[in-house]
């Protein structure tokens, strides 16, 4: 049995949880969400907790996502309620990010700008260098951050690209300082 499976959540001040049937909807002040889980795993209300719990509590399927189904309700609860970001920051001579409406445009070293539709519960916030995604989905939020982190990876010469806030690249040597190395092996 899943450590993190048994574990209640506490539910927050303000978020409504109800479940019927294998369907966990969650309503806050950020939004709503609902969860479809599968079969082989139950969840209840208890006193503003969710208890989690198997069926079959020795069945091996199910033991897999016991845990996974526990910090999935737990990651809704706080969407709608505190709300999920991740930060990117551009490194780079010239690269730029600005945001119209639901798009995001970056000038990041191509020949033209790129353009970034944002998907249905992502918003965008730019502020000198750092983009922040937010939203109320923690899966989302961190794919559609790797996917614009994607768009102009960090390269480890001169660290140009888009990262995460606080990500660090391991840098590389150049050629200039392969070849100093060089000269005296021979």
């Amino acid at each position: 049995m899943s450590k993190i499976g048994r574990m209640p959540i506490t539910i927050k001040s303000g978020v409504t949880v109800t479940i019927s049937g294998q369907t966990v909807t969650v309503a806050g002040a950020k939004g709503n969400a609902s969860y479809q889980m599968p079969e082989g795993v139950n969840a209840k209300v208890e006193d503003d907790k969710v208890i989690v719990s198997q069926v079959n509590p020795g069945e091996e399927s199910t033991k897999a996502l016991f845990g996974l189904v526990r910090a999935t309700i737990a990651n809704l609860i706080t969407g709608v309620s505190d709300g999920f970001e991740k930060k990117l920051e551009l490194s780079g001579v010239g690269f730029r990010a600005q945001t119209s409406g639901t798009e995001l445009t970056l000038s990041v070293g191509f020949t033209h700008q790129v353009k970034f539709p944002a998907p249905a519960g992502i918003k965008f916030a730019v502020n000198e260098g750092t983009i922040t995604v937010i939203g109320t989905d923690a899966a989302l939020v961190g794919n559609t951050a790797a996917r614009i982190r994607a768009i102009r990876p960090p390269e480890p010469y001169k660290g140009k690209g888009i990262k995460y806030a606080g990500e660090r690249i391991r840098r590389k040597a150049g050629k200039a300082a392969k070849a100093v190395g060089g000269a005296g092996a021979k």
